[in-house]
């Protein structure tokens, strides 16, 4: 019995190696071929090497999400704040409101709402970015939250002259050298567009550039521009990591939330805000 075990778990062993292979054999020709581990003193495994170039299609050009051969792949971001507080520009009345937000926490994404800019990029759970050339398109889909996504026009266009204020506002991109740059007016004020609660208001533009740096590094960089709240335009960003076979899931966001603290602030909870109830927004 026992030796009947063994088999079966070489086997099973034996096939997982060889899907490994098999998947790496199959995104060859986008990737750089994997170095064996440098051994250092006493035989010592030293530190890991730097992750390959990033991957690009037979036309040259980058490729901003999963390889051809692998299933999906998700952008994981390391932190949350695209800019230190101390070094943004406000306006007076803006960081008031910014020091408020700090103390209610009651930000419209941990409420189920749609939220643009760089705060779709900053959930925990990561996200997908699926650029379809036939379409002319850029997709970004998040799973934590709204189960939304955004479409970004790849096609030449320009933005309409009369835009219907939403969440995500109106985006334009093209390529520029080895980024993806992301134009999108038309913004309502009914979301942060980052975790922290910077204000703005239906005058913002925003600028985004995504940058795939490495095999498994998206480097991402926004400027700010919104004269309604602050002085001049600024810039921030952040780097997100990839996790290649990686799929988005279904997400339950408001059904079963054990979070509805969270979902009105610790003012809230202490009654020093006046809410008719802690579960609805």
């Amino acid at each position: 019995m026992r030796g009947q075990f063994k088999v079966a778990v070489v086997a099973v062993l034996s096939l997982a190696g060889f899907a490994s292979v098999a998947r790496a054999q199959g995104n060859s020709q986008f990737l750089t071929p994997p170095q064996a581990p440098a051994q250092g003193r006493a035989g010592r495994q030293a530190p890991a090497a730097p992750s390959g170039p990033a991957p690009r299609n037979a036309a040259g050009r980058i490729i901003i999400g999963a390889l051809p051969n692998e299933r999906q792949g998700l952008w994981v971001p390391g932190q949350t704040l695209i800019a230190d507080p101390k070094d943004i520009p406000f306006q007076p009345w803006a960081k008031a409101m910014y020091d408020f937000r700090q103390t209610t926490e009651l930000e419209p994404h941990a409420r189920c709402k749609a939220s643009g800019g760089p705060r779709q990029l900053i959930t925990p759970y990561g996200l997908e970015i699926l650029e379809i050339a036939e379409l002319q398109r850029l997709f970004l889909f998040d799973i934590g939250g709204p189960h939304t996504f955004r479409t970004v026009f790849m096609d030449g266009r320009s933005h309409p002259d009369e835009v219907t204020p939403t969440n995500y506002g109106h985006s334009i991109g093209w390529w520029e050298g080895d980024s993806i740059v992301i134009d999108t007016v038309g913004f309502n004020e009914d979301f942060w567009f980052e975790r922290r609660g910077l204000p703005h208001t239906e005058t913002l533009h925003m600028v985004e550039r995504l940058t795939r740096t490495s095999s498994d590094v998206l480097e991402y960089r926004v400027t700010i521009d919104d004269p309604s709240v602050y002085t001049k335009p600024f810039t921030g960003g952040f780097d997100l990591r990839y996790r290649g076979n990686n799929e988005l899931f279904e997400y339950m966001c408001q059904q079963a939330n054990y979070a509805h603290e969270l979902m009105v602030g610790r003012d809230a909870v202490e009654k020093t805000i006046d809410r008719s109830s802690v579960i609805i927004p």
